[in-house]
């Protein structure tokens, strides 16, 4: 019988980067670098609107789609430890930008997708070089 401890191998290297970043893992690595949190139902349509613009432009992004109250959602993002935190709301839907949280961090303004898109690809280019 021949070992092989490919699978194995994978495994332990996973739990050493896990260990090594403490779970939070730099935005290149991070499976969703983006969660969109709508303020309430109205306001999912743009949620979805922004969710196309950044897929689009190649970043791994949810919405969080609950009924629970934003703070709620916030809080479950941090724990997810989800990099980025956007959220859409009345006055982000009349100013036709996002308010954007990082994960740590706390908010850190207001901004166009356009922007928010360039700050997320700089950010990502930078961590990998």
């Amino acid at each position: 019988m021949i070992h092989r401890a490919l699978l194995g191998t994978i495994e332990r290297f996973f739990a050493l980067l896990l260990e090594h970043f403490g779970g939070n893992l730099p935005l290149w690595l991070s499976p969703v670098q983006v969660r969109i949190l709508p303020m309430g139902e109205k306001y999912l349509s743009y949620a979805w609107k922004i969710h196309e613009k950044l897929k689009s432009s190649g970043i791994r992004v949810e919405i969080d789609a609950s009924l629970a109250t934003i703070s709620y959602k916030i809080r479950e993002a941090e724990v997810q430890k989800i990099p980025y935190m956007v959220i859409c709301g009345e006055r982000e839907l009349k100013a036709r930008k996002v308010s954007v949280r990082k994960h740590g961090l706390g908010h850190i303004g207001m901004m166009t997708v356009k922007q928010f898109i360039a700050k997320v690809k700089s950010e990502e280019s930078d961590e990998q070089c």
